[in-house]
């Protein structure tokens, strides 16, 4: 899979953003500590700043670096552990590592542990958590194929990392980690 990465890692690193497969849709993602890249991913999806975005990593420690784990109950928080790695989103408090560009107008953080193989190896190698949001114009239907990827966005991305998705038929659920709401199901 390593030769598969090595362009969306470089770009990546240079503050590109990219598109991968993740369990329902191909994601556009970039490094969500670059103000510069979170913004040309918002132009290129032509998606307003406020809405935020979420964060996958490969393991807690990096979607946990964003969120304030000290005002989450000990039971809530084993909610949302078992269910990692998956395909389910928790919208965390956020704490002071989590960027405004990434939240947009919310004060809380959606963050998952993916299990997908490719989205998480591509997180491992980059060694943090990246931006995850389906690959789509906004209001557009999300693309399931490299092919459609590249249809929608021409040269707009630094890379497109072909594989197959996770087998989801919708994006996955997301829930406030407080409460357990379901905000996407």
């Amino acid at each position: 899979m390593s030769d598969l990465l090595e362009p969306a890692l470089t770009a990546l690193r240079a503050g590109g953003v990219v598109a991968y497969p993740t369990e329902a849709v191909y994601g556009l993602g970039c490094d969500p500590r670059d103000a510069a890249a979170c913004a040309r991913l918002f132009a290129l999806k032509q998606r307003p700043l406020t809405q935020g975005v979420l964060l996958i990593g490969a393991d807690l420690d990096q979607v946990f670096a964003y969120v304030d784990l000290a005002a989450v109950p000990d039971a809530a928080l084993a909610r949302a552990r078992a269910t990692w790695p998956g395909p389910y989103t928790w919208v965390f408090p956020a704490g002071p590592a989590a960027p405004a560009w990434i939240r947009g107008a919310h004060a809380g953080i959606a963050v998952r542990v993916t299990a997908h193989p490719i989205a998480a190896d591509l997180c491992r190698r980059f060694g943090a958590a990246l931006v995850s949001t389906s690959a789509n114009r906004h209001g557009q239907p999300p693309a399931r194929s490299a092919a459609e990827v590249r249809a929608a966005f021409g040269t707009g991305l630094d890379a497109v990392v072909d594989g197959p998705l996770g087998g989801l038929g919708q994006p996955t659920e997301i829930r406030d980690v407080l409460s357990g709401a379901v905000l996407r199901g």
